[in-house]
């Protein structure tokens, strides 16, 4: 059987949507900070705040192009406070409010394995390939939620939102990678659930883009940007 991993010697995964759920992890979120800053500025804000999430409340889906889908935290900070000042609230309210309802998800206690990752993760490196993590979450959580998954020993490299690299869709991501893996763009494999995850990977020259579907991301949103497109990563050893 062919190898569909013929050529790579660095597969890079996206987190929040590829290795674990993503609405069990930041629906919440999104629900709990609309709750917060409500109760902060003392009227309804979640409307306006969700529509910059690209978050919908009804049935708690994340749109691929919001917000959320891919977006530092420290960024989304910055646009929940442009929302409020937007809609009416005075800007020393609104860094107050922000400032009070501020918080981070437990990367711990919301995980949400997306798959047997201990065996994949092995697999590809008894493959003779690296594996890496490039995310929109920041360092901290990132390693909190790996040691929780018993995966980081599995990692030999990550690059998260607070490293200093531009992030998603920009390139320097996958370039950060591949200089500390030691492998060429041309041999790296990019695999995510948003769009932004794709023309990463694209922007790099990466020689395999996959895209999956456990995230953001549906068929119509990453077929047009990706080489291959499969249900979960569990699919991405095989044909």
């Amino acid at each position: 059987m062919t190898d569909p991993l013929d050529g790579i010697d660095l597969v890079v995964f996206d987190k929040d949507g590829t290795l674990i759920g993503f609405g069990t992890m930041w629906s919440d979120w999104a629900e709990e900070l609309g709750r917060r800053l409500s109760l902060a500025v003392g009227r309804d804000v979640r409307p306006p705040l969700y529509e910059m999430l690209g978050f919908d409340p009804t049935t708690r889906d994340v749109t691929p192009h919001g917000g959320l889908a891919a977006t530092p935290m420290a960024r989304l900070r910055e646009m929940t406070l442009a929302v409020l000042i937007a809609d009416g609230v005075p800007p020393a309210d609104a860094a107050g409010a922000v400032a009070t309802a501020w918080h981070a998800p437990d990367p711990e206690t919301l995980i949400q394995p997306l798959a047997d990752l201990h065996s994949l993760l092995e697999g590809l490196r008894a493959d003779g390939r690296q594996v890496a993590i490039a995310t929109s979450d920041d360092r901290e959580p990132t390693e909190r939620t790996l040691a929780a998954l018993g995966l980081t020993d599995l990692i030999d490299a990550t690059v998260c939102a607070d490293d200093g690299v531009p992030v998603k869709p920009a390139p320097d991501m996958i370039l950060r990678l591949c200089a500390t893996c030691g492998v060429e763009p041309a041999r790296v494999a990019v695999v995510g659930d948003s769009p932004a995850d794709l023309l990463m990977g694209r922007a790099a020259g990466a020689g395999l883009v996959v895209g999956v579907l456990t995230g953001v991301g549906g068929q119509a949103d990453l077929e047009p940007l990706a080489d291959r497109v499969i249900g979960s990563v569990e699919q991405l050893r095989t044909r």
